[in-house]
């Protein structure tokens, strides 16, 4: 069966807060356990992508402020993404935008060809198993695809595959409405610059900044956080 659009999306949206507050470490942790299931090649790709995330994105930075008030600037995920691949793209590529996607607190929908070498599902229940919540990463059909890369809710696209494709995406992604989504395409197999790069992460983050004010009346702490879907 056929899940519509709208329900995928409220699905997804429904589980990214949990995993985006659920922190770096957590999440981490998380793919290095689905590690166990992959190939060598795949398991160091996903060490990498979780080893640069950790250097790159986890810190918390202190800003200045007025005394009495705490200002961090953090990063956070943006959102919903889209994992997507053509069937001779290599699995480590498809398992490194997977993890870059994930660690750096989004979550995604996978959609690969019928012949690809692992399907979404098993992808799925490898990471579930993992100890990936419901809803956190979810299969979709290939006539599901179009539908949901221009639907305004999803930040992103992760696409490994032909220029020609990626032309396409960039298209349908700059005619929707709504959020201004990210396209992060790869199209050498070989080298993998754009995945291999150790600022990956960085394509799959908002900015954020979070101010603590400890001096409000009866010394109660007040919390302001202010973000943006378009900064990275």
């Amino acid at each position: 069966m056929i899940m519509k659009i709208d329900t995928l999306v409220n699905t997804s949206s429904a589980a990214w807060e949990g995993w985006n507050n659920l922190g770096y470490e957590a999440r981490v942790r998380i793919l290095r356990h689905w590690t166990d299931q992959l190939s060598p090649e795949c398991r160091a790709m996903v060490e990498f992508q979780c080893r640069n995330a950790m250097e790159h994105v986890a810190k918390v930075e202190l800003m200045p402020g007025p005394t009495g008030e705490t200002n961090e600037l953090y990063s956070a995920g943006r959102g919903m993404f889209v994992v997507t691949a053509d069937s001779d793209a290599p699995l480590v590529a498809v398992v490194g935008q997977i993890a870059a996607a994930l660690v750096t607190g989004n979550t995604i929908f996978v959609c690969l060809p019928a012949d690809f070498v692992l399907s979404a599902k098993e992808l799925i229940t490898q990471l579930e198993k993992s100890g990936c919540a419901g809803g956190v990463i979810s299969a979709i059909n290939n006539d599901q695809l179009a539908d949901l890369v221009s639907h305004p809710a999803v930040a992103g696209v992760a696409y490994t595959g032909k220029l020609s494709t990626t032309q396409a995406l960039a298209r349908q992604l700059a005619a929707r409405d709504g959020l201004l989504a990210q396209l992060i395409s790869e199209t050498d197999f070989a080298r993998l610059p754009v995945i291999g790069s150790p600022t990956y992460s960085l394509r799959f983050v908002t900015e954020r900044t979070r101010t603590i004010n400890i001096t409000a009346v009866g010394g109660n702490a007040t919390l302001l956080e202010l973000g943006s879907g378009e900064e990275h």
